[in-house]
């Protein structure tokens, strides 16, 4: 089972993920059972990966949330599972592999704790060493059992600036979530987004954890993996977003909530100015 998790890891660092770490599948919190069943899993372990995505050409002042200013993540995990998945079954093709990022059967957060590879911050995000918060969580599972223990749970300082700084103290909701709802918003909710300059999400916490200011210090935050460097959207207007072809546009994370969601936010700042 070394075999395995030594394969893993050299797949794993061919394609630029560093931080990552095995821990086992019963250690972990099971949310969509039928996954797992799905994928012909009972027991074993978990490989959990945190991948960061923050892009130099960030740095600069943004009006959508660094999330979705670079193309979907979900595309990413989706085009990785789909270059390593049939190199492990080929080479191991006694043993099961499965990889998931968000839709997952496990609770991610949880598990990126217990394998170690981050602690969990008062945001409510898993930060780590060397990319803080800026990072998105996927998970390799195998039925074979890989040697490894659970890491006792860590939590951040508390030094609470993230929850001091947050615009919910102030609007009573969460500014990302503002950013998402459909329909009218209410005129407090306007005057909120237009306040916080947000067509899209919110990236406050983050930007004012102590973590995420040594990160930037250190050099070590920004990603070097190529699909979260091209294509980047700092600030989106409406000519951007109507120059999209529908193909383009479901490339972006904020695509979910449709077009005229994130038009709308938009146009906010258009009669403001």
């Amino acid at each position: 089972m070394i075999a395995i998790y030594t394969y893993i890891k050299e797949l794993l660092l061919r394609e630029g993920i560093e931080l990552f770490a095995p821990v086992p599948l019963s250690s972990c919190r099971i949310t969509k059972k039928y996954l797992l069943e799905r994928a012909g899993i009972e027991c074993g372990t978990v490989i959990m990966l945190a991948v960061p995505y923050l892009s130099e050409e960030l740095t600069e002042k943004r009006n959508i949330s660094a999330y979705c200013a670079v193309r979907d993540y979900h595309l990413y995990f989706s085009g990785l599972w789909d270059r390593i998945l049939p190199l492990l079954s080929e080479k191991f093709p006694r043993n099961r592999f499965a990889g998931f990022a968000d839709h997952s059967p496990i609770d991610e957060r949880y598990a990126a704790a217990v394998a170690g590879i981050g602690i969990f911050g008062k945001n409510g995000m898993i930060i780590t060493e060397k990319y803080s918060s800026y990072v998105f969580l996927g998970e390799l599972i195998t039925d074979a059992n890989i040697p490894c223990k659970p890491q006792k749970i860590r939590e951040c300082e508390g030094c609470m600036k993230c929850r001091r700084e947050c615009p919910m103290n102030e609007t009573g909701q969460c500014l990302s979530a503002l950013t998402q709802k459909k329909g009218d918003l209410s005129e407090a909710e306007v005057s909120a987004v237009i306040k916080y300059g947000s067509a899209w999400g919110c990236d406050i916490c983050q930007e004012v954890c102590p973590h995420t200011v040594l990160a930037i210090k250190n050099g070590t935050i920004y990603t070097k993996i190529e699909y979260f460097r091209n294509g980047v959207i700092p600030i989106l207007d409406l000519p951007i977003l109507d120059s999209m072809s529908n193909e383009e546009f479901l490339t972006r994370a904020f695509s979910w909530r449709g077009r005229d969601t994130v038009r709308r936010n938009l146009l906010l700042f258009s009669k403001e100015g």
